[in-house]
């Protein structure tokens, strides 16, 4: 009976064009959508992690409440032993230490004279520790427009749009002006022995790349930081395992001590819970809202194909098969329709996802000016369930599109035939 149905689909094409093609451009709309959504969501959540939250991070409970002002009067202190700590008490994550900080950055011409000054973002990372992974993590070395990686005390790498801006080159010396933990006014030359560009806005305005040795030095924060970043082994978010080691964490802490280290997750900052949770209600919403559409489409169509095969029921009918039975191979007929539609229209929607993963869309110019943690060229993502995710709208949309549209069989009386045949 397959045989049978399929060669009928193949061979009358009136009447499974149609629905193919209908159910080929939902089913890749929905494959190309889902794919771009997880790519947009897993870059966003990625370049959080690698750049400001970590998986998990480790702050005092005071700088948490005031987490945006960047307090650095409100820094953890005895870092070093607490990172031994976090390494002994959960070896699967891998920890380091960060330091953000602000202050004005003032370039010098050969006079000593200002030439130039600009607000900058600072950010104190392990540069000179190689076993603590952050040049690879943070992209240093793909992202350096000129230059190299410091290697010695008082080097520092800043933007490149901020260096054009304030018309600095490589090795010239730039000084940093701001504030130490104590409140004290705080200047400190640095040689720039690269120019760096990480395609993110927020990063891009104004940063300024140093060792986390030069910080402790230049803001009075001697075995300090203000925040230490876990990071999982195999580089992707896991928000169980973040949640469970993270609830470890704080159980063991004095709830008391505004000073008292606790350990925040992911989703628990930036407000990426809220966009995380997103793209399972967008991915689930897009299947159902195909499904719907395409149904109604299809009943439609269901309705055209049963007025043009009204003829052909009514004479299946007076040869003695039953009206279960053509209603039965209907349905049969519409899920090998849907399945062809669906296996077309994955390929489509596969092909176009892998492309968009490769090449991506460059949203530079409307992310120009956002403060915001996002990259400037989104990609699309491929995920194994894309390869049977459209089989969900393409089968179901079609089987009860012909479901409906069937229900007509029922209402068919083989009496009538024989006055339509003598017509």
């Amino acid at each position: 009976m397959f045989k049978f149905i399929l060669k009928g689909i193949l061979r009358d094409r009136s009447r499974s064009l149609l629905p193919i093609i209908i159910i080929t451009i939902g089913v890749t709309l929905t494959v190309l959508l889902s794919g771009y959504l997880r790519g947009v969501m897993g870059d966003l959540t990625d370049q959080n992690a690698r750049f400001q939250t970590g998986h998990v991070k480790v702050v005092t409970k005071a700088y948490r409440e005031n987490m945006d002002q960047l307090p650095l009067d409100l820094a953890i202190l005895g870092v070093d032993s607490l990172q031994a700590a976090l390494e002994q008490a959960y070896p699967s994550l891998q920890w380091v230490e960060r330091t953000n900080f602000g202050g004005l950055i003032d370039v010098p011409d050969e006079n000593g004279e200002t030439k130039g000054q600009g607000p900058a973002a600072g950010m104190a990372v392990q540069l000179f520790d190689q076993s603590s992974g952050e040049i690879e993590r943070m992209n240093i070395l793909a992202s350096l427009v000129s230059g190299t990686v410091p290697t010695n005390p008082g080097e520092a790498i800043i933007a490149a749009e901020f260096a054009e801006k304030l018309d600095v080159k490589i090795g010239d010396e730039v000084t940093y002006v701001g504030s130490t933990m104590n409140g004290s006014m705080s200047f400190k030359g640095f040689v720039v022995t690269g120019l760096i560009r990480f395609g993110t806005a927020s990063l891009d305005k104004g940063a300024i790349i140093i060792d986390i040795s030069d910080a402790q030095n230049m803001l009075d924060m001697y075995d300090g930081s203000t925040e230490i970043l876990g990071y999982l082994d195999d580089a992707v978010y896991v928000d169980e395992k973040a949640t469970d080691t993270a609830d470890d964490f704080n159980q063991k802490t004095n709830q008391e001590d505004e000073y008292a280290p606790v350990m925040l997750t992911l989703k628990e900052q930036n407000n990426l819970a809220s966009y995380l949770d997103m793209v399972d209600v967008y991915s689930g919403l897009f299947v159902g809202i195909f499904v719907f559409a395409m149904s109604l489409v299809l009943w439609n169509t269901g309705l055209l194909g049963g007025l043009r095969r009204y003829q052909e029921f009514g004479i299946r009918l007076a040869l003695g098969e039953s009206k279960g039975q053509i209603y039965s191979r209907m349905v049969l007929e519409a899920i090998i329709i849907g399945a062809i539609g669906s296996l077309i229209g994955t390929a489509i929607g596969l092909a176009l996802t892998f492309y968009l993963q490769y090449n991506g869309i460059d949203i530079s110019g409307m992310v120009d000016g956002g403060t915001m943690m996002m990259p400037s060229i989104i990609r699309a993502k491929y995920t194994p369930n894309l390869l049977y995710l459209g089989f969900i709208p393409g089968l179901f949309a079609m089987v009860i599109g012909t479901m409906l549209s069937g229900i007509g069989i029922y209402k068919r009386q083989t009496a009538v035939l024989f006055k339509e045949l003598e017509v």
